[in-house]
């Protein structure tokens, strides 16, 4: 059976995020891991949702790899096509959230799509087109200060209208209020406008699934995980797929857990802190792997000898102003680069010693870890926390995997997933 959705992610943790949505709604999902390859079997599932890990990189790179990936999901033979990002709308006035919505709507012919990162279960809302997160505009927040996405801007119609060729407006949250017919009205005055792209208010779940009621006809929509809330109804509604109870059951994996952190989100530090309290954990800092490389050798060894003790933890993880100053010395992409590459290496080096359950922290580092460890799939389980499932891998040995944006989790989330992963 072909699957029904087929969704692009531009990160890691993103993905898993929308798997966990789509799942939670009844749909049987999995997640593919970077492009997929000619030739990669067809799950028998109703959905995929394929990570890339395209959020920072060059927006050409980021439009070839999102396009390839349609392709493949074409193919396997989707009817309805979602481009997720992240709930605070992580980009740069170069792009990418606009250049791959561009692209992906002139590979399908779409006239037009919305654009809704809305996550209200976390604090993420959109009113008059402003993004706040919690009770603060999304730019008065610490993602004004993100090493690589730094968003100073909460006005997302004009944020949007900087990265894309197409003309942005607004579906406002009186018209989302007022049902379906009003959204379909609303999409219609703005087509007439020349409007292609509408960014969507929400302030609440019931708002989302009104939203997705009304996106049933769309070729492509694009957002957060939240506006995939209301489709699998739709698909019902269609007779595409049955009710499924028990479409986040799977395997269990037993063996030894560490934790891994290379976000330094707020959240994230607040979960480090409280984990720190009562388990071993080892700060791994960028300067010192610059300056000598043996510096990872020692954090593989310290981890080592904490495994038949219980789960331990290495993150890198530090506030603003350390950021700050590690970017200044090394530059802003070197420093995250390297941060992946040690996070990569003592994943690796971890699970050849047995590990068998992660718990990884940060879009980017969950990239470089599920990348280094030849990872091309993964089943998706139970939540964990709003955004984050536990899941395991495809093929070969299963590990069970926790995924987290840096954004994401209550402060007890590393110990949670350490129980409630599969």
């Amino acid at each position: 059976m072909a699957p029904i959705l087929g969704c692009i992610a531009d990160d890691f943790t993103g993905a898993t995020d929308l798997a966990n949505m789509l799942v939670r709604g009844g749909l049987r999902t999995v997640q593919l891991l970077g492009v997929p390859e000619s030739g990669t079997p067809v799950p028998d599932v109703d959905a995929v949702v394929v990570a890339l890990k395209s959020r920072t990189i060059a927006p050409a790179d980021a439009v070839s790899q999102s396009l390839a990936t349609l392709d493949w999901l074409k193919a396997a033979g989707a009817q309805q096509f979602f481009f997720k990002y992240c709930s605070t709308f992580d980009s740069t006035d170069e792009g990418n959230i606009g250049p791959v919505t561009d692209a992906l709507m002139d590979e399908l012919g779409a006239d037009f799509t919305i654009a809704c990162p809305a996550f209200p279960e976390t604090g993420r809302t959109i009113f008059k087109g402003h993004l706040f997160v919690g009770d603060e505009l999304l730019s008065d927040t610490h993602m004004r200060h993100h090493p690589l996405t730094p968003m100073t801007d909460s006005n997302l119609v004009a944020v949007l209208g900087r990265q894309t060729k197409r003309e942005v407006g607004l579906i406002q949250h009186r018209q989302i209020e007022q049902g379906v017919p009003a959204i379909g009205a609303a999409i219609e005055a703005l087509k007439a406008e020349g409007t292609s792209i509408a960014i969507v208010d929400a302030v609440d779940d019931g708002q989302l699934y009104t939203v997705g009621e009304a996106l049933a006809d769309l070729k492509l929509i694009t957002g957060g995980s939240g506006i995939a809330l209301g489709l699998p109804a739709n698909y019902r509604k269609a007779g595409l797929v049955g009710e499924n109870k028990a479409a986040d059951q799977v395997a269990a994996v037993e063996g030894p857990a560490m934790v891994l952190s290379g976000s330094c989100s707020a959240a994230t530090l607040g979960q480090v802190a409280e984990f720190a309290k009562t388990r071993p954990a080892l700060p791994l800092d960028p300067l010192a792997i610059a300056d000598d490389p043996g510096t990872v050798d020692r954090a593989i060894d310290w981890a080592k000898s904490k495994l038949a003790d219980g789960p331990a933890l290495i993150h890198a993880s530090a506030p603003p102003e350390s950021v700050k100053a590690v970017q200044e010395k090394l530059g802003r992409n070197e420093a995250g680069e390297l941060v992946e590459r040690a996070m990569a290496r003592i994943a690796e080096a971890l699970v050849a010693g047995g590990v068998r359950r992660l718990v990884v922290a940060g879009g980017e580092t969950s990239g470089a870890v599920v990348s280094a460890l030849g990872v091309k799939g993964l089943h998706i389980g139970a939540q964990i926390d709003p955004g984050v499932p536990g899941t395991v891998t495809m093929g070969g040995q299963p590990m069970a995997l926790a995924l987290k944006s840096g954004n994401f989790g209550a402060p007890d989330f590393f110990e949670k997933a350490l129980r409630m992963m599969p």
